[in-house]
């Protein structure tokens, strides 16, 4: 008998979770304004609102933390992460932050100024953000395969070169501070980009002198992809493929709650000395002294462990086969997702299991209200919220992908988790003839306002 696939771990703590009725859940979603931001975590009985910082550290991790040096300057965890970050990634200067945002807050404060553009691929709400705040504007240059979510393609997070030449040719040097190429690219569902559209990418850059950096979160599952997908690839580590992406990177921003499994901590990577002490400054502005910048030492050391634990091939095939045992579930009864699968979650294509709604009622966060009604499940909008408002005219922006993003946490859930989850949102499909009327904004934020928005039925 061939023996079945199972976990490439075993559990040693147990958290509960409570079951709610159905009336409660109408009650809660009610107060919440209908943003799932706004329940309370004790509210969900499965929380796929993210995979950011929602991990189970290893036993490993749990030892590192009390093996931190809490030293202020000079530390032995600022060195030991150090040492971690070159050994993988190959950048030889690091700066620490608290997460994903606080690097692009300092990156971005030391490379980019208003009226700059930043070509990449379906920038993530906090890159655009930062982006934008700034007076810079972003430029998507996906390619069109990622689109069409029906559409099988291996790598759907790869960058479109014409798209990208036309914006190199259309700007001048100084108004394309950087290219951000996002592995794996999260508005898009997850998608990886390959390694031959990396090298291309830089290729393309360096003719006209632009650095490319990438946007890193989610980059172990791209180099799995990469592996999975790329033949020449096939029998190379996780970390040689690693090594050969971000060989084609000048830089990258790091949310470690992703592929390093901790639950706060990030970094930027640089190999450019200059830029390094550039942003220094900032991140002793705005994080902390540049031996900590934001984090304790106890967290530098979990996360040091975690890059290792994430870039293992066991850990990321246990990972992504549970992400694709629900998406092949939803896939197989009809329910429209992004495919091939992602890394990091199943992304329901709203617009097409929703057909009737209109977009202005903001389709993917229905349904994401919808789905919680139904079974506690807590996913997220990727979509007409999330793309905000367009920066020049103040007119809600309707991207091309209208979304709902399950995102499953690291070492969480069980196939039992995910198999409620499916028929969650089974029932949801089966009864989305009566959903006929969605949600409008009764108060929002300036900028990132699916974080706090308030909404009411219609």
């Amino acid at each position: 008998m061939k023996l079945p696939f199972a976990e490439s771990y075993k559990i040693k703590a147990v958290e509960q979770i409570h079951r709610s009725t159905r009336e409660e859940r109408i009650r809660w979603i009610e107060e919440a304004k209908y943003n799932l931001f706004n329940l309370r975590s004790e509210q969900v009985f499965i929380d796929l609102l993210t995979d950011s910082g929602t991990g189970a550290m290893s036993d490993k991790q749990w030892a590192a933390l009390m093996t931190g040096d809490e030293s202020y300057a000079g530390s032995s965890s600022y060195y030991k992460l150090k040492d971690a970050i070159e050994d993988i990634t190959g950048f030889p200067y690091y700066l620490p932050t608290h997460q994903g945002r606080a690097a692009e807050n300092v990156l971005f404060s030391a490379m980019i100024k208003k009226g700059d553009v930043v070509p990449g691929n379906s920038h993530f709400d906090t890159t655009k953000g930062h982006i934008e705040f700034r007076g810079a504007h972003a430029i998507d240059c996906t390619i069109d395969e990622a689109f069409h979510t029906e559409l099988e393609h291996p790598f759907k997070g790869n960058v479109d070169l014409d798209k990208l030449e036309t914006v190199l040719k259309k700007y001048p040097k100084g108004q394309i501070p950087l290219i951000m190429v996002t592995i794996t690219c999260n508005s898009s569902g997850g998608q990886p980009v390959s390694i031959e559209n990396m090298r291309a990418v830089k290729k393309l850059a360096d003719q006209y002198g632009i650095p490319v950096f990438f946007d890193s979160a989610r980059f172990a599952e791209n180099a799995y992809f990469i592996k999975m997908r790329e033949p020449a690839y096939k029998h190379k580590p996780i970390r040689e493929i690693v090594r050969e992406m971000f060989a084609c990177a000048d830089g990258m921003t790091m949310s470690s709650k992703k592929d390093a499994i901790v639950n706060m901590g990030g970094f930027i990577g640089f190999r450019d000395k200059a830029l390094y002490e550039k942003a220094s400054t900032f991140n002793i502005m705005f994080e902390g002294f540049i031996n900590y910048g934001g984090m304790s030492g106890r967290d530098m050391n979990a996360l040091a462990q975690g890059l290792y634990e994430g870039t293992e091939f066991d850990y990321l095939e246990t990972r992504i086969a549970q992400v694709a045992y629900l998406g092949k579930q939803l896939r197989d009864y009809g329910i429209p997702v992004q495919y091939p699968f992602g890394g990091h979650a199943i992304f329901i294509d709203a617009k097409r299991f929703l057909p009737g709604l209109p977009k202005e009622q903001f389709v993917a966060q229905t349904l994401g209200v919808e789905l919680f009604i139904e079974g506690g499940v807590r996913g997220v909008e990727i979509g007409t919220l999330l793309a905000d408002r367009d920066p020049d005219t103040r007119e809600n922006r309707y991207p091309q992908l209208e979304l709902l993003r399950l995102a499953i946490p690291r070492r969480v859930y069980t196939n039992n988790h995910m198999d409620y989850v499916a028929a969650s949102v089974i029932n949801v499909f089966d009864r989305r003839n009566k959903i006929t009327k969605g949600l409008k904004i009764l108060k929002e934020a300036p900028i990132l306002r699916h974080f706090t928005v308030e909404l009411a039925r219609i």
